[in-house]
């Protein structure tokens, strides 16, 4: 079909939402390497993870052989609220560009969570409210993954319990009282509601937090409260699992205009996002049946791929967590407080950081101001307002698109908008006042992280 006939939008129907999740270890010959005990080095089983996680998350977990995972109904029809998403052909920045690239975004951010967050949500409270369980606690970054999974708590009839990075707590107040509307509580972390935190304030006075010590905080309140699990929004297995229905979808719709992408761009903080998009068409990469260019994207501020270690290290600032092989900037590693959204984590997905180890894709680090000029510029041809996160995705997309305008190459180009950015108000302001840093973390600094990571046999 000629591409000048492709709609702006392309909508998929209910009946061609996915109905299985795709689980792309399946077709990894390099399988991610196995969670590790920190008290005894060994890999974990189904029963070392029970206490902090649903069982039947934990056998998606630990699944690396299974290629296709049934999606319970009762999750297709949550799903059918805001989805299939759109499929999106950006004509006006293709315009604004003067490139002769073609470029697409599947948009995650049309339900009241506002981004991609939800398709994990419903399903990790689904498999907890299965499990006869009281309710679950998580940790948030930007606040998106928070108010996901507020919503799919409320709808389940579970409590749910959030401790938010305390610079996005006192940053984004109405993203706070989204997730209190849908009855969680919500705190802001490190707190003196735990020991963790406590020992994190104490080492730490005055910090603003970051995703490891919300972590820590979250999974110590889940294991020491009958009823209750941990559920994390990003880098676990499952996760990315759930959120493959992002590219599942996105290939059927350009599969349906026999449009092939030649380059596939995602914002990397956890991985959650950029592994649900590029999930189908790395299998096919993985199965030698097409070639793609993948690009993850991640701050300057907190770059893990870039600049971190493949090294085993703890998920967690207060060190409680099993052991992950991953790129990591070491789990002491604290960001500064800019508006890298929720691309704060210190460390990135097993998978991801396989798959980039093994060479089958590439990753770029990109600084805030820059990030949010090339979403002021999205904003102003494509009409959507975007989350920081998913402006970095957009800042690679714009300056591939223009290399193509050099080059004269006729690429296809597709990146994930995970989201929008209405509650991000407080980082564009300080962009539009001039008072947005780029901050970029100095090698001494990520020297001395790297010097605390964990002794694990064989690791240098």
């Amino acid at each position: 079909m000629a591409t000048e006939k492709i709609p702006y939008k392309i909508y998929l129907s209910e009946d061609e939402m996915p109905r299985t999740w795709y689980n792309v270890r399946a077709d990894m010959k390099n399988k991610p390497a196995p969670l590790l005990n920190p008290g005894t080095g060994e890999p974990m089983g189904f029963d070392d993870l029970r206490p902090v996680f649903c069982d039947e998350l934990i056998r998606q977990e630990l699944d690396n052989d299974t290629r296709e995972i049934p999606i319970p109904q009762e999750i297709r029809d949550f799903y059918k609220m805001y989805r299939p998403s759109p499929l999106v052909r950006a004509y006006c920045l293709e315009e604004k560009l003067q490139t002769p690239a073609k470029i697409y975004y599947k948009f995650e951010g049309n339900n009241t969570s506002g981004s991609h967050k939800l398709n994990s949500a419903i399903a990790q409270a689904y498999y907890a409210k299965q499990q006869g369980l009281k309710g679950v606690t998580t940790e948030t970054g930007a606040g998106q993954w928070g108010t996901a999974l507020s919503m799919a708590c409320a709808y389940l009839g579970l409590d749910c319990k959030v401790f938010m990075v305390k610079c996005s707590y006192e940053q984004k107040p109405f993203r706070r009282e989204v997730m209190r509307t849908y009855g969680a509580s919500v705190t802001p972390s490190p707190s003196m509601e735990t020991q963790v935190g406590q020992k994190i304030l104490a080492e730490h006075p005055g910090t603003t937090g970051s995703l490891g010590c919300a972590i820590s905080e979250a999974v110590e309140v889940a294991t020491s409260n009958p009823g209750y699990r941990y559920v994390l929004g990003s880098v676990l297995n499952q996760v990315l699992l759930h959120q493959s229905v992002i590219g599942v979808e996105a290939k059927t719709a350009l599969d349906k205009y026999g449009v092939v992408p030649d380059v596939i761009i995602g914002c990397a903080g956890g991985g959650s996002n950029l592994g649900g998009l590029i999930s189908p068409f790395m299998g096919e990469k993985l199965r030698g049946e097409r070639d793609y260019q993948i690009i993850a994207v991640e701050p300057k501020s907190c770059p893990s791929f870039t600049r971190g270690k493949y090294a085993y290290d703890f998920c967690d600032t207060g060190m409680i967590c099993p052991l992950a092989k991953m790129y990591t900037l070491g789990s002491s590693f604290i960001p500064s407080p800019d508006h890298a959204g929720g691309l704060r984590f210190h460390g990135m997905s097993t998978i991801l950081s396989q798959l980039y180890h093994d060479g089958y894709m590439e990753a770029r680090a990109v600084e805030q101001t820059k990030v949010f000029e090339a979403a002021e510029q999205f904003a102003r041809v494509e009409g959507i307002l975007p989350a920081p996160e998913s402006s970095h995705a957009i800042r690679v997309a714009i300056d591939e698109a223009l290399k193509c305008k050099e080059t004269g190459e006729e690429k296809t180009i597709l990146f994930g908008l995970t989201g929008t950015g209405y509650f991000d108000m407080v980082a564009y302001e300080k962009f539009h006042n001039g008072e947005m840093s780029n901050y970029i973390p100095s090698d001494e600094e990520l020297a001395e992280s790297f010097a605390r990571l964990p002794k694990v046999p064989g690791q240098e």
